[in-house]
């Protein structure tokens, strides 16, 4: 089978990390996957902005966990999050941010680091705390909206595939 259909059949989103953080030298390449995803005229309104300060991902998983009504760790140990951000002004925003994200999980599957894909991200940084790290990270929080976070690091457990569901694909 071609490499990349493999990766991509394989990959599953991990939650259970062993806490060793991702070397630069991948982390770059997992970047530089992000940095390629297609977005809509070309125009690439994402940005992603890489968290691996121990206190501010734990603030990022604390006001996600707010917005799940939880006080759970919605990051799950993970060492390093990419948050992905996407300029609000663009009519594909949300569609341009997910593509990177999909790039994101794919790369980092191929080069053997877990990833998973956390919601939330619009509400956190829609959020007065969440305006406040924008621009604290220099970002204008009016332009911007959180697409989501890409959690990044070495699987602790692998999660297993669930059935594809019959009728996936319909021809037409």
């Amino acid at each position: 089978m071609n490499e990349t259909l493999r990766c991509l059949e394989e990959r599953r989103s991990i939650r259970k990390y062993t806490g060793e953080q991702v070397p630069e030298k991948i982390l770059e390449q997992i970047l530089q996957a992000g940095m390629y995803a297609p977005t809509g005229m070309g125009l690439q309104s994402p940005v992603m902005v890489v968290v691996q300060d121990a206190d501010m991902i734990r603030r990022l998983s604390a006001l996600n966990a707010e917005v799940m009504g939880t006080d759970s760790d919605p990051f799950y140990g993970a060492p390093t999050v990419i948050v992905v951000l996407a300029d609000r002004s663009r009519g594909t925003c949300v569609e341009d941010g997910s593509l990177v994200i999909g790039n994101l999980l794919n790369a980092a599957a191929s080069l053997g680091i877990g990833s998973c894909w956390i919601h939330r991200a619009r509400e956190v940084f829609d959020g007065k705390e969440g305006r406040e790290i924008l621009a604290g990270w220099g970002l204008d929080p009016e332009r911007y909206i959180g697409v989501g976070h890409c959690i990044l690091g070495y699987a602790a457990e692998q999660g297993q595939a669930k059935p594809r569901k019959a009728g996936y694909v319909i021809r037409a």
